[in-house]
């Protein structure tokens, strides 16, 4: 998905990182505390059908809420550091 609003930061438009972090957060309030997430759940709930063009923007906003002390990064349920974090990610509240 590109815009014309890189000078908003790295990723591609400051309106969809902002989705993508409020869907993220929503996502996890609206499950269990021990939920985990997906970061394309958030990529769907923000794209619709075009939602694949967002999962590395859904993985730069779960960095973002990550270094913000909001959720945690985990691979095979283990916390990892983002990163640093390679292939399928999965994310949860901060415990």
């Amino acid at each position: 998905m590109a815009t014309a609003q890189h000078d908003k930061g790295q990723t591609a438009g400051h309106g969809v990182d902002l989705q993508l972090e409020a869907a993220i957060l929503e996502l996890l309030a609206a499950r269990a505390a021990t939920s985990t997430i997906c970061p394309s759940d958030a990529a769907r709930a923000v794209g619709d059908e075009n939602w694949r063009d967002l999962m590395e923007p859904a993985r730069k906003a779960a960095r973002r809420l990550v270094d913000a002390g909001e959720v945690e990064i985990t691979q095979g349920g283990s916390v990892v550091d983002p990163s640093t974090a390679k292939g399928p990610i999965r994310i949860r509240k901060v415990r």
